[in-house]
This record gives C-alpha cells, structure tokens and sequence, in this order.
C-alpha cells in the first residue's frame, strides 16, 4: 500500500519528469505535443509556468462567475500586467451549449486572437471543454492552458485533450480533440470546493483504483475521510496517481481507439443519467459514481465479478458520500440514451467492464439479455 504522508505519485507509473520542493510536474509524452502538468500549491503565482509554455500574442482568459471573483485576481497579478482579455460565462453544466461557445468566440474576435495566441481555460470541467473545444476552432487551432480549478478536472477532464459541448442529444456530442501546451493544478484552489463539488471529483479519482491499480484503490479506503477533509497531501498524491494513470494511458492511445476508452468505466450509464435528469442536476461525478455501479453489476452479470467486488465498489463509492443507486428511468429510455454514446459501434454499445477490481476491459460481445438484466434492477422496467 502506497505510504499515507507520500504526496509522490506511485511509483508504478513512471510518470515524473520533475520533482521538487515547491510542486511535481508530470509530463504527457505526445512528440511534438508533449506537455507539462505541474501539480501543486500557490501555482497561480508563479507567471513562468505559463508564459513558457504559451506562445507570445493576445491571450483570452475564459472563466465564470463563480471561479472569477476568487482566482482572476491572482492570475491577472501574477502575470504582471500582461494584456489578458476576460471572458465570463455563467456557470453550470445547462450552459455548455453551442449558444455559449458563441460567447467565447465574440469574446475572441473582440480581442483579436491570433494564431499565435492563447486562451486560458480557468475553472472546471465545463469552462475547460468550452474554452478547449472554441481554441480547437478558432483560426483552425490555438493554443489552450488548462487551469482547472476543481478536483474533478484537475484529475480528469483538463488531461488528454478531450474537448466539447453538450447537445440536447446526448453529453459532449460536439467536440474535437485538442491537447493544452500545460497544465496549471494549484490545489490552493480545492479550498473553496462545495463539499458536493469535491465529492463528485473523487469519482473520477476512484475510477482509476478501479480501472487499473488495486493498490491505489486500498490507499483510496484507508484515506478516504482525509481526502474528505481536504488534507492537502491527501490530495496531491490521489491527484498526481491519477494524472498520471491518464497521462499513461493518454500517451499509448491519444485519440481513443484502443486503451484510452478504459478511462470511461461508469461513464456510458453516467451520461445517459445526465441526459436524462437534465445536465446540471446531477453531477458529472455522481452520475459517473452510479454507472460504476452499474458496470459492476453487469459484470457480476456477466460472471465476471464476485457480489463480494460489487460490494466493494459500492462502498468505496459510499466512503466518498457519493450515490451508488440509479435513478428509476427505465431499461428502454437508458438503453435509447446509451445508444447515443459515442462508442457505440455497428449498432453495438460498447461498455467498459471489470474482469477484477483493477483490471477493466472494453465489451462489445457481451450479452446483452444481461446488461437489460441488470437496468431494469436498477434503474426499472
């Protein structure tokens, strides 16, 4: 088991191109694409970590309501009087739409943002695909500085270039894959965290014990009430076993033909859960938490799993507070959302399933008298 006061990643990864005293950067290994993630405290003030990753013309900063009035200030003084447009959007998952993408691009025009600009994605999940998918479009491709500001896009959403918006559809139909030049994680900024907000975000840190490494998953249920409490060494090591678990796996397969779709374990049955109850009103993380559980249960199904490792997936799930029952929409209206995923291929949806804790697999031959099984127990008939 990885030591309880060790910030480091584990060492399994392989990942760490920089140690010091002040933050770790990993590094995504992508050629001539390659970037840097630094992961730290205090990281919004230290104006070189962008500035030598980003090219010299108009920046934009893209931010919104909520996350502006706490980290814009610091970030307009660390860069020390640079020239930075400001764009402000409301905040939410019901506002990642093509109407507010929009905004980004008048906000664009109207700062004259060349081709050897750059936007500053400063926020969560929703600020860092809106502003990644409108730098992927604009003048064909610009460069975007990811600066996530919650735990659940400091360890997902702001790695690996995914980038898009929402359509009434279905979640993230709209997009592009556009990698960031660096990645900014100042953990300073979990302390303003809703509770609900750092929960979700321990979703996507769970996920990975899951997925690939069972080791970190008992670090994960012998620390969960620390990382609840926010201690911040807590917090650097789930971040950075995370970061660089994707960044890994993001560097075998950078476009998702292959092992990257193993990052999307819960998230087929999460999305049509957002889709469904309308985006915003669950969580990203609490729908991913309940499709987890939902992937568990198929692959018990499936005789993959024991009930012993569903129960453990849902009780590290409940060590995190976060919802491991799925909402009662029914196997026919989940099974219509799930056939919207954009894995879905020749009229197969494709899932991601566990063989064992720690060991994830992408099925499409599996039978699907059990997963319509396992939906109508959970979500009803």
């Amino acid at each position: 088991m990885p030591p309880t006061s060790d910030a480091g990643p584990n060492s399994n990864f392989g990942m760490v191109a920089l140690v010091n005293t002040e933050h770790h950067t990993l590094r995504i290994e992508l050629g001539d694409r390659a970037y840097p993630i630094h992961i730290g405290s205090g990281l919004l003030d230290k104006d070189a970590l962008l500035s030598d990753a980003l090219p010299s013309g108009p920046w934009l900063v893209v931010t919104n309501e909520t996350v502006a009035p706490l980290y814009l200030p610091t970030l307009r003084k660390s860069l020390n009087g640079r020239l930075l447009a400001e764009c402000i959007l409301p905040d939410g998952e019901q506002h990642k739409t093509l109407e507010t993408l929009a905004r980004v691009y008048d906000a664009m025009a109207a700062a004259r943002i060349t081709r050897d600009g750059a936007v500053l994605a400063l926020g969560g999940g929703v600020i860092g695909d809106i502003a990644g998918f409108a730098a992927s479009t604009w003048n064909r491709g610009i460069s975007v500085a990811q600066i996530p500001t919650t735990l659940l896009s400091q360890v997902d959403s702001s790695v690996g270039g995914k980038t898009a918006v929402n359509h009434p559809a279905g979640k993230n139909l709209i997009g592009a894959f556009h990698q960031p030049s660096v990645v900014l994680a100042d953990l300073n900024t979990l302390a303003t965290l809703p509770d609900r907000e750092l929960r979700a975000g321990l979703a996507e840190v769970i996920k990975y014990g899951l997925i690939a490494d069972v080791r970190f998953l008992e670090w994960l249920e012998a620390e969960m009430p620390r990382l609840l409490a926010r201690d911040v060494s807590a917090l650097a090591y789930a971040v950075e076993v995370s970061c660089a678990t994707k960044a890994r796996i993001v560097a075998l397969d950078e476009r998702e033909s292959g092992p990257r779709a193993l990052l999307n374990l819960g998230h087929t049955f999460g999305h049509a859960i957002e889709a469904a109850m309308g985006y915003g009103q669950w969580l990203h993380g609490e729908a991913v938490a309940a499709g987890m559980v939902l992937a568990a249960e198929t692959s018990r199904a499936l005789g993959w799993l024991s009930q012993a490792d569903v129960d453990r997936v849902r009780s590290v799930l409940r060590q995190a507070e976060l919802p491991t029952e799925s909402p009662r929409l029914g196997a026919d209206r989940a099974l219509e959302l799930m056939s919207l995923d954009k894995k879905v291929k020749a009229g197969r949806i494709r899932l991601v399933l566990m063989r064992a804790i720690g060991e994830a697999v992408v099925a499409a031959d599996y039978d699907e008298a059990a997963l319509r099984f396992v939906l109508t127990q959970e979500m009803g008939g």
